[in-house]
């Protein structure tokens, strides 16, 4: 088996694995459904609740890219601004992080008490928690040109604005392109935890009425399918990366 391979089938391979091993386990000690069900209990809820699980999904994975949209617009306008000076490097850095340290969960019902319940605090949530990768990468790009370039560039005749988008800009690509895989899936989290406290729609309101009724498969249902959403993501937002910024990667991976 040549080493391509071996690469591409080796999540197929890893994830039939991890069900099979789970599904003996089960069997194996005799654990309770209610605790932890077999996958085979969960691919059954998926068989009974297949209309509702795909309706919620779609809901979730609409809010879900509609404030990844809104946080990759702002994170990189932010991320290009703190990235511009040293001066509001220093300034807005603090700011951001003390920000992103607040739970989101408690921010929640704050969005409620202005929007209400329903889409717009899902959609608000899943932008919050993500755009903090995005301003930090792209800040960072730009941060960490170095002096010597700079003032090679300016003894040449070079504006700061020429720096910014002949050296600077490019040279935050990779960093960009690689925070929306982050950003992605904290996009999703963000989702589901607006979901779960205010909104009747939403993987997060299923799960919560599953749990209501201690239908246990169908929670587990639904976070096999808000994985497959978010692994979905993830692998355009890589492939995305590679097409966008394959100039800047490296084959450094050992050979299997």
């Amino acid at each position: 088996m040549s080493s391509n391979l071996a690469v591409r089938l080796a999540p197929w391979l890893y994830t039939a694995t991890l069900f099979i091993v789970w599904e003996a386990a089960c069997r194996l000690f005799k654990i309770p459904t209610f605790f932890l069900p077999p996958p085979t209990a969960i691919a059954n809820a998926f068989v009974e609740y297949w209309t509702p699980i795909y309706r919620h999904s779609l809901y979730t994975l609409s809010t879900t890219l509609i404030g990844f949209g809104m946080a990759v617009g702002f994170g990189l306008l932010l991320g290009l601004v703190v990235g511009w000076s040293r001066s509001i490097y220093a300034g807005l850095y603090p700011l951001m992080i003390g920000f992103n340290a607040i739970p989101k969960v408690a921010v929640v019902p704050i969005l409620v008490l202005w929007f209400g319940i329903g889409f717009v605090p899902a959609v608000l949530t899943a932008f919050l928690i993500s755009f903090f990768p995005i301003v930090v990468n792209v800040a960072t790009g730009l941060a960490t040109i170095e002096p010597e370039l700079e003032d090679v560039l300016k003894a040449l005749g070079a504006s700061k604005l020429d720096i910014m988008r002949k050296v600077g800009i490019p040279r935050t690509l990779p960093y960009f392109f690689g925070s929306l895989k982050v950003a992605i899936t904290l996009a999703f989290v963000g989702s589901v935890i607006s979901e779960s406290i205010a909104s009747n729609y939403g993987i997060g309101n299923l799960m919560l009425q599953a749990q209501a009724q201690f239908q246990v498969p169908l929670i587990f249902a639904g976070l096999v399918a808000l994985a497959v959403e978010g692994i979905v993501m993830y692998w355009l937002m890589a492939i995305l990366e590679a097409r966008m910024t394959g100039w800047a990667q490296r084959s450094g991976f050992a050979q299997a």
